[in-house]
């Protein structure tokens, strides 16, 4: 774990199912998340993902990267465009900074309208369980 370096991206079929899904796990049952005539009502194309699933996937890209034994100890992120289904995000990151066996991960999500997610994540890595970079997937997998 060291300073630049990258994670391989993951591509994230934002399907209706995964909208609906994470809306309903974290109680969010804002009908913009669910309902699609009540989200046009409102000026959005369709429902779109809450902000809760976007804090899952964008804790489970950083946790598949370090491994199991990875500790999210901050997940600070700001959303931009909607992820509305039929489309894909891409996740990506970079380590930012690393003390210790803790590192700061700038993590991006974009989609086809833009920027979905930006934000950094703190993660604790103990150094016997951190990846080997030489061992790194060199494509993301879709979900």
């Amino acid at each position: 774990m060291r300073v630049g370096d990258v994670l391989a991206p993951l591509e994230i079929e934002i399907t209706r199912t995964l909208i609906v899904a994470g809306a309903i796990a974290s109680r969010d049952y804002q009908d913009v998340h669910h309902d699609a005539d009540l989200a046009r009502a409102k000026g959005s194309p369709d429902i779109f993902m809450n902000i809760l699933t976007t804090n899952g996937l964008v804790g489970r890209y950083v946790t598949d990267h370090f491994g199991p034994a990875a500790v999210l100890r901050r997940v600070a992120i700001r959303l931009g465009a909607p992820n509305h289904p039929g489309d894909t995000m891409v996740l990506t990151g970079s380590v930012e900074e690393v003390d210790g066996d803790t590192a700061t991960v700038r993590i991006l999500g974009a989609n086809g309208i833009g920027r979905h997610v930006t934000g950094t994540v703190t993660v604790t890595v103990p150094v016997s369980a951190a990846p080997d970079p030489a061992e790194a997937p060199s494509e993301g997998g879709a979900v």
